[in-house]
């Protein structure tokens, strides 16, 4: 039933861009002439009532809708329109994040020259690489009065998008930046973050982390204020309601903080935001904490040490904001804390401060939780936080700290949990390298059997493209890892992955490892099964390609050639997750709904 559910939620979706497309067309045409002016390489929106024209970042000439652009979105050919997260020619057993964003302020005092911004936050977003692959971008500030952003953006790794040139050209104290993986609005280099719009208070810009799970919505919402959008991203979409007035007014001047919270107001999930106005940076996480944001400190190097208070001190160089802490570390930070769910940050050039806890929405009904956890009073008012349980099974990079403890540690408890439920009598622990490597670490440690590598990762191969012929599909992950023959021959082998997806790469490895000798496989997944689709910003396709609603694991042991296959348990996950976190269930909860399908919201559309 969920399955086609699915696919009658795209057809709502695709009907909707192409009503949203076509009047947009024509807002365009019957729009009169606005005395503002455009950011450069921009095209013009409007808005009603007591909100100014709006302007939408368009990157370079070759990106302006053209009529094959216009004729194949409005045309209903197949594939015309993409809104699902999934890349045909990418690897499809892969899951994905959707992206991270960087900020940074440097501090008033700081003397000229000891703290680029630009490079400060290309750094960051060079650390935070692997939460996206197709784009990258950078935008800086003069500060306040600034009339104009500089920035620089392309498609590709950041290694290959920013030059020494294009760096220097990045001027200011303060900046956002954005490294992505598609989700809403696919791989059109148009929806290359940060965003950046023209408001009656000057230039604004978003960089952002998810998927709003009321998108559609909140389209609509926005195309009746009269604003004309030109992209199909969730990110634009959230840039133009922060441009626009909140419904109580401003008096002096605009006041974000009440922007921000309408906005959170508006939609609870999925969002993690690094937003930039005048001389400040904003940092939002949504009221369900379902993405990661941290904010550390800018310090010299030889007072580098951590520092748990927000107030401003004199040796501060600066202030920063990321997804991940483990980006603080090449930059000379010190992590602070994490964002809390809810909460609205602010950098500026005197120091960080939190300007408002939003909420988490009352629900029309209870919200079941998938896992064991006491009940919260109150559970209508006050439903658990939902960070998303697989930052810590794979997006996010093993020295990266959440709730207090480093997601190696977490990956490792996964392993001897693993290792307690599912134990087999076998030689050698080794795992599908790198995300798995803590998991089998601990797997090994927990059964007191040997850890031996068996495969080696070829860490330039790049993507892997559709296959024009059989021996290409055949050696396809050969191409990506070759098997240790010394350490296999005549050994009953227990091979750790963190995840399997539709099944495709685990076959082959399994094909590979008896090739070059192995006695016996069996597959340990350190994850329990993924059942449903994620609507939240992770590419989790459609229930009916998930290899583990089609066979069980006897089944798909038998299908990959495996001797035996097993799962970790949602229990068994949430207990090793949960073992280093804080005890406060208000501040600690997951969601596990691409597990149980217990989503932390109600899913409506």
């Amino acid at each position: 039933m969920r399955y086609k559910f699915r696919i009658c939620r795209l057809a709502v979706r695709q009907h909707c861009a192409k009503y949203m497309i076509t009047q947009v067309l024509f807002a365009s045409l019957a729009a009169e002439p606005s005395a503002s002016k455009n950011l450069p390489g921009q095209s013009l929106g409007r808005t009603r009532g007591d909100t100014t024209a709006v302007f939408v970042e368009l990157p370079s000439a070759r990106h302006q809708m053209t009529e094959y652009h216009q004729q194949t979105w409005l045309s209903g050919e197949p594939g015309a329109m993409s809104w699902g997260s999934a890349d045909a020619e990418g690897d499809d057993e892969e899951l994905r994040e959707a992206c991270g964003v960087f900020g940074c302020v440097v501090a008033r005092n700081t003397p000229e020259g000891s703290v680029n911004a630009a490079q400060v936050i290309y750094l960051g977003l060079v650390a935070l690489q692997h939460r996206g692959q197709e784009s990258a971008g950078i935008v800086t500030s003069e500060g306040q009065g600034c009339k104009q952003f500089q920035y620089h953006k392309g498609e590709g790794l950041v290694a290959s998008i920013f030059r020494e040139e294009s760096l220097q050209k990045l001027k200011g104290q303060l900046g956002i930046g954005h490294t992505r993986y598609a989700t809403m609005g696919g791989c059109d280099p148009i929806n290359i973050q940060p965003f950046m719009v023209h408001t009656r208070h000057g230039p604004f810009a978003t960089a952002h982390n998810g998927e709003l799970i009321n998108g559609v919505a909140l389209r609509k919402t926005v195309l009746e204020r009269g604003v004309g959008l030109s992209t199909r991203s969730d990110s634009e979409l959230i840039t133009q309601m922060l441009s626009l007035t909140p419904p109580r007014g401003e008096k002096d001047g605009p006041d974000w903080g009440a922007r921000i919270r309408h906005l959170m107001e508006a939609t609870p999930t999925a969002y993690s935001l690094a937003l930039m106005h005048g001389d400040k940076v904003y940092g939002v996480r949504d009221p369900f904490g379902n993405r990661p944001l941290c904010i550390g400190r800018l310090v010299s190097l030889a007072e580098r040490k951590g520092d748990t208070d927000m107030a401003a001190s004199e040796t501060d160089l600066g202030w920063v904001l990321s997804s991940e802490s483990c980006a603080f570390q090449s930059i000379g930070a010190t992590l602070i804390r994490e964002v809390f769910p809810g909460e609205i940050i602010e950098l500026s050039p005197d120091g960080i401060r939190s300007l408002d806890i939003v909420p988490r929405p009352k629900p029309a009904k209870p919200i079941k939780v998938g896992y064991e956890q006491p009940a919260i009073p109150h559970m209508l008012q006050i439903p658990p936080p939902a960070f998303c349980i697989f930052e810590y099974v794979y997006f996010s990079r093993a020295d990266t700290l959440y709730e207090g403890q480093q997601v190696y540690s977490v990956r490792q408890r996964c392993g001897r949990q693993l290792a307690i439920e599912t134990s087999v009598d076998a030689d050698i622990i080794s795992t599908v390298p790198e995300s798995a490597t803590p998991a089998a670490m601990g797997y090994a440690l927990q059964s007191g059997i040997p850890y031996v590598e068996v495969l080696c990762r070829n860490r330039y191969v790049g993507r892997s493209f559709i296959q024009p012929d059989t021996r290409s599909r055949q050696l396809a992950v050969a191409k990506k890892f070759g098997a240790i023959a010394a350490n296999l021959e005549g050994r009953r082998v227990v091979l750790v992955d963190d995840s399997i997806v539709r099944g495709t790469t685990i076959g082959p490895l399994v094909r590979l490892l008896k090739q070059y000798g192995a006695k016996e496989v069996h597959i340990r997944i350190a994850s329990p099964p993924i059942q449903h689709p994620c609507y939240m910003g992770i590419n989790i396709p459609t229930k009916g390609e998930l290899i583990a609603n089609t066979k069980a694991p006897e089944e798909l042991a038998g299908f990959i050639g495996a001797d035996s296959l097993a799962y970790l348990s949602i229990e068994g996950l949430v207990k090793a997750v949960s073992a280093g976190a804080p005890k406060d269930k208000d501040m600690s909860g997951y969601c596990t709904a691409c597990l149980d399908g217990n989503y932390p919201v109600h899913l409506e559309w």
